[in-house]
């Protein structure tokens, strides 16, 4: 706080009222104890000499004021200006509270120092101009010497509080030993007992009144600090309050002892509570031991001498001498007032009913056990003695969910610190203590589960308890959903130091294991003797385990895994931990980099002395490393290099099929089907097992009587027919034929057996009379029916197996549109397959099924336009399909000329695309990802320019309508060399023989570099295509300048 410079009056009139209103202010001679501090007194003494030599002498000396001398006017003004800064200052002492005075106290005296000496230098000034005044200049002189020698100070006590307040002002934490040591220092410097909280307050309430206008941090800091400090020593200690209250009936005949209050000298003047270890200081003042402690090292910290608080008294030795005599007397008030609560507590707790309604009762006879044994660890001894161990644990059990979490919060804590008592201990343990604290970790408050991990953490430092903690259900599972918990750290933290403890006891590692936690078996299994290895491996082989948990485990441990099969004892236990990890689909890379498959090959080609058993393990985790395409592909399965797909491992597959257990056999089959499904390796695989004569093996297994057997022949026969149908119809038939479609119309067989037997059917070679044997009307009948069940139920989502099912349909259903002839024809107009096959384009499925709805779309296009081909010949042609001219296209009176056929197409034909709706899907299928599907859909929109008679242009007009010329040259220019560009190129050319096409694409740059990269990149068809639509593009000059008008198959 700082004074302002005073402004000097402008005249010495104005100088001498200004005089005269400061020392009527500060000269009120009729209040004695208007300043609680010496310094503002001081200077008024001051003021009230200068009054009567100024005012009562001075002026009444001269005539005028105007008649002074100018030496004599100049100090008058200087003394006016000073006089009116002490004035403000001094005033300040009365009307700011005392707080206020002390925290400015130093800036308060010099003020008034600096002040006062101005003053004198005035009054030397004006002494030396008053010559014709002896009597007064000499009074004036003394004031003026008296004045310049005044010394204003403040006093050590205010020094000292100011600087704690100061200190205060910082936001310091403090303790409640240093708060009431404050508190006296305080009470001291204003005068007031320090007991006085009332008077206390009051002053405190003055000095907030005092910054209601203040801007200081510094000063509002000190105000909370204050407040604070108040509010926390208002709360009385329980030990000088309570009474156990244990709301008995009032027609209760017990009589309860009460507890005796302390005598005044038992409590340490810092804390206010009973003394515990109590202290005499050279003051002969007594302390708490670590309260007194305390407030010496806060002394310290700010620099100051430490003082005795009560006494203010600063210390020269800060020797704390035990007072054995006092401690002897609080110990046996102490004992007896425990005896009576223990007894108390006992006798409440063993009633035979909580009441529900007199919780706050029960919780302050939980609150008072549990201080008794946490702050008077000596008397644990009687806790224990009066049963409330066993009472407590009864209270859990019995009551648990009347009591609520709160209560116990507070039982779980008495148990906490009399688990400190080896005895209790004992108590608890045998009593259920961890299963009432694993019960607890489920607490909906995290009070209630802290209490209860801290519980367990106590227990865990004993190697049986660790094991029975560990057997208890849920336990492990419980604490470890609690490591690592971002809401809960200090849950978290203690969870996981629990089960570190349980980490250190063998027994508990599957347990640990199975819920969750593997470091401990993973460190043994990677760093333990082969013993060990041994043992956590068969951990790892009989345990269940999640997806995540199987790679985890796999990346650090599988290379010792295999490791151990070279072990004759470590091999069981290590193929089955293998064949575990082996059945999440990501571990195959890991177990394959590991050198895994070598060492698992072995064992199962081994001939000598491997168990049946060993060779099912291996068999089983090789089928489940090959059940994804993968890294597989590339490793080696023997020291002699061998690929898995190569041709001695094939053989080796098949030759054991016949010689080992069903499970293992099942294996067998899945590792074949799993090699021979992988795209990179399934054309070798497929080849060396029709040269290994595997079909004739693999087909045995299609009527066994094990259903896994039936799955996977089925599975791996369908991968075959894909490849080799010509060979597996010979294989099956004739009297395996019929098996496929009796399996497909079976509803008791498995779903997975029914789709692979329709795809069996479907890419096998049949004749046109086992179509018609085979299959029949009825199985037309039925597939279209199943068709279109599928279709209405799939809602958009479309499985796997419904996929392979439709596949399969659609397949069969090709058959029918390979060779028509009367009946076929017949059952292709009455199921409407073109329709059929145009509805499947729009269905979300795999690329195969749009592929087989194409090809049976260009089947049944081509067959129309045989149809109306022979339709316009004056006799029938002799040619396929002409026994059906009458059934198709003969014109009717209703019938309208159709721009592909040139004839009347009936509207339901179901052998045009145009009647029937079908271009613009096949030109919407020209976009697919998948260039099979591009290509069927190419060729079946290349039926309808097959003929370049005279409705030729006709059909390229119908194509450009539909989007398929612009669709086509999109994809023309994008496609790289190879079939669809050779199928594409083909399908232009024609296009480009219709004049106005020509002339309109020739302004198609795009379009004319791709022919160009065509003629000069392509193969020899696509060559001639491509120079053939160049020379009608005008591009370049045809033979005899025209372009060859022969129509070129491309088929």
């Amino acid at each position: 706080m700082t004074s302002p410079q005073p402004a000097h009056p402008s005249s010495t009139s104005a100088a001498i009222e200004s005089i005269k209103r400061s020392l009527s202010e500060l000269c009120v001679s009729a209040d004695e104890h208007r300043f609680s501090f010496e310094n503002p007194r001081r200077f008024s003494a001051f003021a009230n000499r200068l009054q009567v030599l100024l005012i009562h002498q001075l002026l009444r000396s001269v005539q005028s004021s105007d008649s002074l001398p100018a030496a004599a006017t100049t100090a008058l003004k200087g003394v006016a200006a000073d006089l009116s800064a002490a004035a403000e200052t001094t005033l300040l002492y009365a009307k700011r509270s005392k707080i206020f005075v002390l925290v400015h106290c130093q800036s308060l005296r010099e003020s008034l120092q600096k002040h006062t000496l101005a003053i004198a230098a005035w009054l030397a000034l004006l002494d030396s101009a008053l010559a014709d005044l002896p009597d007064l200049r000499k009074k004036i002189a003394d004031l003026s010497r008296d004045m310049k020698q005044a010394q204003f100070i403040v006093t050590e006590n205010e020094e000292r509080v100011q600087c704690t307040l100061q200190k205060e002002g910082q936001g310091r934490r403090t303790s409640k030993a240093v708060q009431s040591a404050i508190i006296m220092d305080l009470a001291r410097a204003l005068g007031i007992d320090s007991d006085n909280f009332s008077e206390i307050s009051v002053q405190v309430k003055l000095f907030k009144a005092d910054l209601t206008q203040s801007s200081s941090v510094s000063e509002r800091r000190i105000l909370a600090s204050l407040e604070t400090i108040l509010s926390n020593l208002a709360v009385q200690p329980d030990i000088v309050t309570q009474k156990l209250d244990l709301d008995f009936e009032e027609h209760d005949s017990v009589s309860v002892p009460q507890i005796s209050l302390p005598f005044k000298n038992f409590l340490c003047p810092l804390t206010k509570e009973v003394m515990k270890e109590p202290v005499v200081l050279e003051s002969s003042q007594n302390y708490e031991r670590s309260a007194i402690k305390y407030w010496f090292e806060r002394c310290i910290e700010d620099g100051r001498d430490p003082s005795c608080p009560v006494t203010g008294q600063v210390l020269e030795s800060l020797e704390l001498k035990p007072n054995i005599g006092l401690a002897g007397a609080i110990e046996e008030w102490v004992n007896r007032n425990i005896e009576v609560q223990v007894n108390s507590a006992a006798q409440r707790l063993g009633e035979e009913s909580i009441s529900v309604d007199n919780h706050d009762g029960l919780e302050k006879v939980l609150d008072s056990v549990y201080k008794i044994s946490e702050e008077y660890p000596s008397s644990r001894y009687k806790v224990r003695n009066a049963g409330i161990v066993e009472l407590v644990m009864n209270l859990l059990k019995n009551s648990s969910k009347s009591i609520g979490t709160h209560l116990r919060s507070k039982a779980l804590m008495i148990l906490l610190t009399m688990a400190k008592d080896e005895e209790s201990k004992k108590i608890m343990l045998e009593d259920g203590i961890t299963r009432l604290a694993i019960h607890s970790l489920i607490g909906s408050s995290e009070k209630e589960r802290e209490y209860a991990v801290k519980l367990l953490l106590e227990f865990s430092r004993d190697e049986a308890c660790c094991i029975k903690i560990a057997s208890e259900k849920g336990a492990l599972v419980l604490l470890s959903s609690m490591v690592g918990n971002p809401e809960h750290p200090a849950l978290s933290n203690l969870a996981e130091e629990v089960l570190k403890q349980m980490e250190r006891v063998e027994d508990n590692i599957q347990p640990l294991a199975v819920a969750g936690r593997f470091e401990p078996l993973l460190s043994r299994l990677c760093e333990g003797s082969d013993d060990v290895k041994i043992e956590m491996a068969s951990i790892l082989g009989r345990m269940t385990l999640t997806n995540t948990s199987k790679e985890q485990i796999a990346r650090q441990s599988a290379r010792i895994l295999v490791e151990l099969l070279s072990n004759p004892d470590g091999r069981a236990p290590s193929l089955q931990a293998l064949c575990n990890l082996s059945g999440f689909d990501d571990n195959a890379t890991i177990l394959v980099d590991c050198a895994g498959l070598p060492a698992l090959t072995d064992i199962l080609f081994a001939n000598q002395d491997t168990s049946p058993d060993l060779k099912e393990l291996a068999a089983s985790t090789i089928a489940n490393i090959v059940s994804n395409p993968g890294h597989w592909e590339l490793a080696s399965v023997n020291k002699e290099g061998h690929l898995m797909q190569s041709e001695s491992f094939i053989f080796s597959l098949l030759r054991l099929l016949s010689g080992v257990s069903l499970q293992c056999q099942v294996s067998i089959l899945r590792i074949l089907y799993g090699i021979a499904s992988s795209p990179q390796a399934s054309e070798l695989v497929t080849s060396n097992i029709k040269s290994g004569e595997g079909i004739k093996t693999i087909t045995s297994f299609i009527e066994h009587p094990e259903v896994e057997h039936r799955i996977y022949a089925f599975k791996l026969t369908r991968v075959l027919s894909e490849r080799f149908g010509q060979d597996l119809a010979s294989e099956l038939r004739p009297n395996k034929l019929p098996l496929f479609k009796d399996k497909l119309l079976d509803n008791q067989s498995t779903e997975g057996e029914r789709s692979d037997a329709a795809c069996i059917l479907a890419n096998l070679s049949l004749s046109s009379e086992e179509v018609k044997t085979l299959l029949g009307a009825s199985f037309v009948r039925w597939t279209v029916t199943t068709l279109k069940t599928q279709r209405r139920s799939s809602n958009g989502r479309v499985s796997r197996p419904v996929l392979r099912m439709v596949e399969g349909l659609l397949g069969l259903l090709l058959h029918f549109t390979r060779s028509l002839d009367l009946q076929t024809l017949s059952i292709v107009r009455e199921h409407r397959l073109m329709t059929i096959f145009c509805e499947q384009l729009q269905f979300p499925s795999k690329p195969r099924v749009k592929q087989l709805a194409a090809l049976g779309l260009k089947n049944l296009s081509e067959c129309g336009r045989s149809l109306a081909a022979a339709d316009s010949e004056p006799t029938p042609p002799n040619g396929f399909c002409s026994p059906l001219v009458f059934m198709c296209g003969r014109a009717s009176n209703k019938a309208s000329g159709c721009p592909i056929h040139n004839a009347a197409c009936e509207e339901d034909s179901q052998l045009c695309l145009h009647k029937s709706n079908c271009i613009k899907s096949l030109v919407d299928l020209l976009a697919d990802e998948d260039t099979g599907v591009q290509i069927a859909a190419v060729e079946a929109l290349s039926t309808l320019v097959l003929d370049t008679s005279s409705s030729f242009k006709r059909a390229v007009d119908e194509l450009e309508q539909q989007g398929a010329i612009d669709a086509l040259i999109t994809l023309f220019t994008e496609v790289r060399p190879g079939e669809l560009q050779e199928k594409t190129i083909w399908m232009i050319e024609r296009i480009l023989r219709v004049e106005n096409q020509n002339q309109q694409l020739g302004l198609n740059q795009s379009l004319v570099r791709a022919l160009v990269e065509a003629l000069k990149h392509g193969n020899a068809n696509t060559k001639r295509h491509a120079q053939d639509a160049l020379t009608n593009l005008k591009q370049i000059s045809g033979v005899s300048g025209k372009a060859s008008s022969q129509a070129r198959s491309w088929r």
